[in-house]
């Protein structure tokens, strides 16, 4: 995974705070999913490094609709949004709504999210269209100065384009799995390993790889890991790499920065009114009543006779 540079630790040390508490706001009041999307939009601004008026769009048509938000940089459309409501829980429909917008639209990234939970995929233009979960995380879980939890959010910003972030958490997350290991212990070069070692262990006793095979299989791996579609994926992936080798990936060029165009003065934001309400709320609480709950005093402040 690419070192993530400092000012964006930094960014996400001040930022996350912030919106975990706007999102716990937005979640008390059940906001509709028009506040919520204001408020993804003012994330992906303020945590994740987008510049929310220029690459952040809610304009882009997807076969006769629109996606709920795209991330657009130097003209090419890096992820797609596809947002909820924050009351609403994220489903396997949303999941192919999402991913079919992607399809459809030639974009490889999605993000599906109801602000507080988020899942990222990644689309397999094959036939049929296939897609993986990269990772999911819940906003108001994470620690900001977690490596673990920075790695969830780098590889969703602009800065971690340039350093192929993303590519590099999907390699990790297909390659260090229990279906690639259990696929692994079962090639015969690592076979060969234990075969070796355990004539060690038992003074050179003979004992067949095919033998060895036959236990790891049927007695140490869980069926789960040996069948099916996941399994027989990474089965192929470790076949591929004893046949063929690693192929070193070309690294992407950078990004070149977004010319400087002078946005427009914002109204007040759903983040900003949330916090100001609440603000306003914890401040009314605190306030003294205007008037005392003993007797009253008449106009001048003597009392009556």
């Amino acid at each position: 995974m690419a070192s993530i540079p400092k000012k964006v630790v930094e960014r996400f040390t001040k930022t996350v705070p912030k919106f975990q508490k706007v999102l716990q706001i937005a979640k008390d009041r059940d906001v509709n999913e028009s506040d919520t999307v204001a408020i993804l939009t003012d994330i992906l601004g303020a945590v994740l490094g987008y510049d929310k008026y220029i690459e952040v769009t809610s304009e882009l048509a997807i076969r006769s609709t629109y996606c709920d938000l795209a991330l657009r940089v130097e003209d090419k459309v890096q992820f797609l949004i596809e947002a909820k409501a924050i009351g609403i829980d994220l489903k396997e429909t949303h999941m192919k709504q999402a991913c079919d917008y992607g399809a459809n639209h030639g974009v490889q990234w999605v993000v599906l999210t109801n602000g507080i939970e988020w899942k990222v995929y990644r689309i397999r233009f094959e036939q049929p269209i296939n897609f993986d979960l990269v990772c999911t995380f819940d906003f108001l879980a994470l620690n900001p100065r977690s490596e673990k939890d920075q790695e969830f959010l780098f590889l969703l910003t602009k800065e971690g384009l340039g350093k192929n972030a993303r590519d590099d958490f999907y390699e990790k997350a297909q390659s260090v799995n229990r279906y690639v290991i259990g696929n692994l212990m079962l090639a015969d070069p690592v076979l060969s390993v234990v075969r070796r070692e355990l004539r060690k262990l038992a003074d050179g006793m003979k004992i067949d790889v095919a033998e060895i095979e036959s236990i790891v299989r049927t007695q140490v791996l869980k069926r789960e890991i040996v069948e099916g579609e996941e399994a027989e994926a990474a089965q192929s992936r470790v076949s591929k790499f004893y046949r063929k080798g690693t192929t070193p990936r070309q690294s992407k060029k950078p990004q070149k920065p977004q010319s400087s165009v002078a946005p427009p003065v914002p109204e007040e934001s759903v983040t900003d009114r949330l916090l100001r309400e609440a603000e306003q709320e914890e401040t009314s609480q605190q306030s003294p009543g205007a008037y005392s709950s003993g007797a009253s005093d008449g106009p001048t402040g003597k009392a009556q006779e």
